[in-house]
């Protein structure tokens, strides 16, 4: 059998994380240190690889309840080889140091057992919330996979320089920076707008450190109808690329 298939072959790495390609990310256990991913996110494996649900504490639990934030994971454990993915979506390695990392747990696709990770709350205009009034706060040391649908933008965030970002599009952010989360609001010399830009809620980043954000606020639901409200379908927030992804986890 030929096929231009056959150059596909897998990466030779010793590392543990090596992204096979842009959207395939492949993971060596040795035994020792078990593996956090996300769940189902399993597209293939080689060798004696244990797969278990992660189990998550009463304070876990209670954060996912009352935030909607949280990881649905899955721990793999064994020696072998993994092949992560999900939606097709380009694989980031992340390497967490002690500054700490803040991301919308919808574009987490893995990380090390060792990184510890808290929900937090993002500071909002007049008290409201919003998409992205929640996210979740990694830290220790370790190496963390991230998606994003497209291939991203890094803006980096200095004391002269600060970032504006949509809510839908950001993926992930300094710990250490200064958020806040805001409305689009009418300028005070603009006596009125033509009509609805289709924007709303974004993040403000003061500091020093990164953002990351993705070239997409929206993706398709995997069974979406064509022809009937599909404008509707595809609008942002949980039908945006954050809401698939939450939602493929728990199915």
């Amino acid at each position: 059998m030929q096929s231009p298939l056959f150059s596909h072959t897998e990466q030779q790495s010793q590392d543990r994380y090596t992204v096979q390609n842009p959207q395939l990310l492949r993971v060596s256990l040795s035994g020792q240190d078990d593996l956090l991913a996300r769940k189902g996110a399993m597209v293939a494996y080689q060798g004696l690889i244990d797969f278990d649900g992660e189990y998550r504490s009463n304070s876990q639990r209670r954060a996912r309840a009352n935030t909607g934030e949280g990881l649905d994971l899955m721990r793999c454990s064994g020696q072998g080889t993994v092949y992560l993915a999900n939606l097709a979506q380009y694989v980031h390695l992340v390497d967490v140091d002690r500054e700490g990392m803040t991301v919308d747990s919808a574009y987490v696709l893995a990380l090390d057992s060792s990184l510890n990770t808290e929900v937090i709350a993002v500071d909002s205009q007049y008290g409201i919330s919003g998409t992205g009034k929640y996210q979740l706060n990694i830290s220790g040391r370790g190496k963390v996979a991230l998606m994003t649908s497209g291939q991203p933008l890094m803006l980096e965030v200095t004391p002269e320089k600060y970032v504006n970002a949509d809510s839908d599009a950001i993926v992930a952010w300094s710990s250490s920076l200064r958020v806040q989360m805001q409305a689009q609001t009418h300028s005070s010399n603009v006596r009125r707008r033509r009509g609805n830009t289709g924007e709303g809620w974004e993040l403000s980043f003061l500091g020093q450190g990164f953002a990351l954000v993705q070239p997409s606020e929206v993706m398709p639901p995997q069974d979406a109808q064509l022809g009937q409200g599909i404008a509707a379908q595809f609008g942002m927030g949980q039908q945006g690329a954050r809401g698939q992804n939450q939602n493929n986890a728990w199915n």
